[in-house]
């Protein structure tokens, strides 16, 4: 009999099992067709889980439910899983960090965004708390990975995947930029897990919410309704009422409308800036068409069309390198920043190089920017940003010069190592 897993295709607790079965070699089925509200409540389903909760595994020896029971059970399948740790301690916190990623993030989470769409009773004073215990977990969470890149040990563990799943609800549904960027390492860890190949095959693509959902008007009868069965068409009167102010006040209701008309989009200050004779896209076509005599043709090309007065150029360097020990994370992690970067493809072109033969890699990158500085609205957007050291390039210093020729050439080796890769943004 195969494992077969009992959820819906997007319940994040079922992607808990899912993804450990990738990195075990398991093979688990999801069920076929499942409705939530309908299937869990059928007979043969409440006979594995009484309660009617998803998701449930099906195995061999029985049924299994409770989301971290099942992933526990799915990763002990394969013997000597690295997904528990190299060690008695690390096994002893990766269930810590599972602990944690339920009690403290999932728990809490789950507070905020159930009485905003309408499941539970919404009481501000009541979310104010949750919201304070969501910071003060994302905080101690924050600490810790601030020195590391995942929650135990130097690889993927079942922590790991147990914490994503958890936020992944978060930052899609409720965790807006303007809250997560308080916990920058947070943000970090969370978009480097969903892009490994083991994560995003199982949570497809993953956006962050725009917005705080709207809380739902509460829809069931109040008991004085319930009591006074007149009460019932009280709601038409007061319908009915409304409706003659409505046809009383054209003009008031005009005048509202017109309040509430969206606004223009303001400019992008950058678009402001004084004409640049140096053509953005001119640029870039060049960079691409040129596939022999680099030095002669792109570099040269590049330092005719440079404009000093409208654009500027800026070398940064990452500040955690000593966490890059797996080189397809760091692949992963560079990656994920360039495409973050793609708000700013009109005022920008960009090089990022994956430096080192061996870990820890180093990460090094070269920008030229709109502007005499880097773009506001880039630094409020792009919370990678603050993970690296920026530095202005002195273009009258002619090492520096050069060291911009050989990074947008990707020339090897640079600064005496290897190039593990090089990508551009362009």
């Amino acid at each position: 009999m195969a494992l077969v897993l009992h959820a819906g295709n997007t319940n994040k607790n079922g992607f808990k099992a899912l993804i450990a079965a990738e990195y075990s070699g398991v093979k688990v089925e999801l069920v076929k067709n499942f409705e939530m509200g309908v299937s869990n409540k059928t007979p043969e389903f409440l006979k594995m889980n009484p309660i009617g909760k998803v998701p449930v595994l099906e195995t061999p020896d029985g049924p299994i439910f409770e989301s971290n029971a099942i992933a526990r059970y799915v990763a002990r399948l394969n013997a000597d899983n690295p997904l528990f740790g190299s060690s008695l301690i690390e096994n002893a916190h990766v269930e810590q960090w599972i602990d944690f990623a339920t009690l403290e993030i999932d728990v809490n989470i789950l507070r905020w965004f159930i009485p905003r769409i309408g499941f539970a009773v919404y009481l501000p004073q009541a979310e104010e708390a949750t919201i304070s215990a969501l910071k003060r977990a994302l905080d101690a969470l924050n600490t810790h990975l601030a020195s590391t890149t995942f929650l135990v040990g130097h690889s993927v563990t079942l922590a790991d995947i147990v914490m994503t799943c958890n936020l992944t609800l978060g930052f899609s549904r409720i965790l807006t930029k303007s809250f997560t960027s308080e916990f920058p390492h947070v943000e970090r860890y969370f978009w480097t897990m969903v892009n490994l190949p083991n994560f995003s095959k199982i949570l497809g693509e993953v956006k962050q919410a725009e917005s705080v959902p709207p809380v739902q008007s509460a829809k069931k009868p109040t008991q004085a309704q319930a009591a006074n069965p007149k009460a019932k068409d009280e709601p038409k009167k007061e319908a009915n009422k409304e409706a003659k102010k409505e046809k009383a006040t054209p003009k008031v209701q005009e005048a509202a409308e017109e309040e509430e008309a969206p606004k223009p989009k303001p400019r992008n200050p950058l678009d402001l800036l004084p004409p640049s004779k140096m053509i953005l896209d001119e640029w870039k076509r060049l960079y691409s068409n040129t596939k022999t005599n680099f030095r002669e043709v792109a570099i040269k090309g590049f330092w005719d069309m440079y404009d000093p007065e409208g654009y500027s150029l800026w070398f940064c360097d990452y500040k955690y390198n000593e966490e890059n020990t797996v080189s397809f994370v760091t692949l992963n992690k560079v990656g994920g920043f360039l495409q973050r970067m793609d708000l700013a493809r009109k005022y920008a072109f960009g090089k990022m190089l994956v430096i080192g033969s061996e870990p820890p890699f180093k990460v090094k990158g070269l920008w030229l920017f709109r502007g005499q500085q880097i773009p506001q609205f880039v630094i409020d957007e792009c919370y990678d940003m603050e993970l690296y050291e920026w530095h202005k390039v002195d273009i009258s210093d002619e090492a520096q010069k050069e060291r911009v020729n050989q990074m947008i050439e990707d020339y090897e080796p640079f600064e005496a190592e290897a190039l593990l890769d090089a990508k551009c943004f362009k």
